[in-house]
């Protein structure tokens, strides 16, 4: 008995160092079954037994959790921070253009989306499509069963339903720039456009393995594809509707809830943390690195916003605060697998920073209606993180081969993001642009003076808030 149980252990011992050996296809989200060679020679007529992946309970719990804080990004989380800073009136206009992305984006991302962000047919047939669009071999998640694992070794479905949230969320930044005057049915056109056209192809350049993925940009959790896409879709939307009838430059509309905008924040700042920690797939040290690194840059975000705020306006303000946290969850977002803590200080500093600047004195001097400072926090945030993580990314997170910035001596990458960076704003700010034009030449975007004076909620939706 004592004997059988040493072989055993030995057996299993052998079985447990193979398992790393195990060969996986890196250009397909797909784990393949693979072969496993034993280490001592082999005879040559010797069979190779393939071993198939084992699902990773721990990674997909992990993944589960992180999926459901992505989701409470949106709803409740967006709703209800860009809902308060908005005046009454038009406060369920805010809530139900984020219910119209969390629904429809979802739809749309699993009837064709995941496919063409994360397809393969197009990259293994060798077109030079690959490089631009995933192709259709996933269209309503076809091959895709219950035991089809992708990296990390838990169910390609998962990770689906997880880029999902992210394809949820990006549209609905947006809303914060044409916030008090845009028609429902306008922006819904325009989302669903959008998505197609500016989210999918951006999501397979940077994640699929797209041109942009291959060339070696950095963009751990969406600094690209979430936030500058989003904020500077938001910048050209906000200037091609124009401002609103009562907007005065340089001095902001009232929020009417201001524990709704804390209540938002909170809800982001929480689910951030999938957000940003679930991106590595994994419950390991990295997901651990991105969650610290996620917490420090926005802390250190909040508490530089809120000390810009005492020193030049002598309070310090709840709205400016949450801001700030915002701004550095934002900024944070591409370097969060690639930055250890000293990253994370200046990473939240400096975002904290620009963004105060943007949202405080550019934007005023310009005269620009950003309802909510979607592209004073999102784009300026994104862009920020983007090129920093050029600078600070380090081989203490990404390991001995891995990537490293400016700081450590690797000035290619900073040009890298620096490239990356460029071709996201110009991509996104002309295909908004065109889609603009046709929406707005074809359903309309923009509400008539009487319905934007009387507000959104009672016109459009016919419903009020408060009912007293």
């Amino acid at each position: 008995m004592i004997r059988f149980i040493t072989t055993s252990i030995y057996i299993f011992a052998f079985l447990l160092l193979a398992g790393p050996a195990t060969v996986m296809a890196q250009d397909s989200l797909s784990v393949a079954p693979a072969a496993i060679e034993a280490a001592a020679p082999a005879p040559a007529e010797a069979v190779v037994e393939e071993v198939a992946a084992v699902l990773d309970s721990g990674n997909t719990a992990w993944i589960l959790v992180a999926t459901i804080l992505v989701m409470l990004m949106t709803i409740p989380g967006l709703a209800l921070f860009y809902g308060g800073l908005v005046r009454q009136k038009n406060i369920l206009s805010i809530i139900m253009q984020c219910l119209l992305c969390v629904g429809l984006i979802s739809i749309l991302w699993v009837s064709f989306g995941y496919s063409w962000v994360f397809g393969t047919s197009l990259m293994e047939s060798g077109s030079a499509w690959g490089a631009i669009i995933g192709g259709s071999d996933k269209l309503f998640f076809n091959g895709m069963t219950l035991d089809t694992l992708t990296v990390g070794n838990i169910p390609e479905i998962l990770f689906a339903l997880f880029q999902c949230m992210f394809a949820v969320i990006t549209p609905a930044l947006i809303i914060g720039a044409f916030a008090e005057r845009i028609k429902f049915s306008g922006f819904l056109v325009f989302t669903v456009l959008w998505a197609i056209l500016v989210y999918n192809p951006m999501a397979h350049w940077v994640w699929g393995g797209g041109w942009m993925q291959k060339m070696g940009a950095i963009d751990f959790a969406g600094g690209t594809v979430v936030h500058i896409n989003a904020g500077v879709s938001a910048l050209v939307m906000a200037i091609m509707l124009g401002k609103r009838k009562d907007y005065k430059p340089g001095r902001p509309t009232t929020p009417h809830n201001i524990t709704f905008v804390f209540m938002g924040a909170a809800l982001l700042w929480l689910g951030w943390f999938g957000f940003n920690a679930g991106s590595g797939l994994a419950a390991d040290g990295l997901a651990a690195n991105a969650f610290l690194v996620t917490h420090l840059a926005t802390s250190v975000a909040a508490m530089v916003w809120l000390a810009i705020d005492w020193v030049l306006h002598k309070k310090p303000t709840a709205i400016g605060t949450c801001t700030g946290a915002v701004a550095g969850l934002v900024a944070i977002t591409p370097a969060a697998g690639t930055v250890g803590v000293l990253g994370a200080f200046f990473i939240g500093a400096i975002s904290s920073v620009l963004c105060f600047f943007m949202v405080a004195y550019v934007k005023p001097k310009l005269k620009y209606d950003d309802s909510l400072d979607a592209f004073g926090v999102h784009g300026i945030g994104g862009i920020v993180g983007s090129v920093l993580t050029g600078i600070f990314a380090t081989q203490a997170i990404t390991g001995q081969e891995g990537v490293q910035g400016a700081l450590y001596g690797d000035w290619n990458q900073l040009w890298i993001q620096l490239f990356v960076t460029a071709a996201t704003i110009v991509y996104s700010a002309v295909l908004t642009f065109i889609l603009f034009v046709v929406v707005n030449k074809t359903v309309g975007l923009r509400v008539p003076p009487r319905i934007e004076e009387e507000g959104l909620d009672v016109y459009e939706h016919g419903e009020t808030a408060y009912n007293s």
